[in-house]
């Protein structure tokens, strides 16, 4: 495991600094289409674990990309994702059914 940790806002911060100029020129719909890609090279890369021929460098890999793809369309529609997960999962105790 590498020590290092991130708060969410600092990872969003930095896929703004990076990409915003190019995934806002795209737009939502095509940032969108892009995660949707994202979500089924991750689903390859959890079957060929399942099946016993998976990488996890590559699993985790996929994970990466997906949640930065998803960084990049809160970016993008101008979602505050760690104020989105703060109302959503911590203010109030969290949608029903968690306890």
């Amino acid at each position: 495991m590498f020590p290092f940790t991130m708060q969410i806002a600092e990872f969003q911060q930095l896929i703004r600094e990076r990409y915003y100029t190019t995934d806002s020129a795209r737009g939502p719909a095509g940032t969108f289409l892009w995660l949707t890609e994202e979500f089924g090279e991750l689903a390859e890369a959890i079957a060929k674990r399942e099946r016993g021929d998976g990488d996890d460098a590559e699993l985790a890999s996929e994970f990466a990309d997906v949640l930065a793809w998803l960084t990049t369309l809160a970016n993008i529609t101008g979602v505050d994702l760690a104020d989105a997960i703060h109302k959503k999962y911590i203010a109030d105790g969290g949608p029903a059914g968690t306890k």
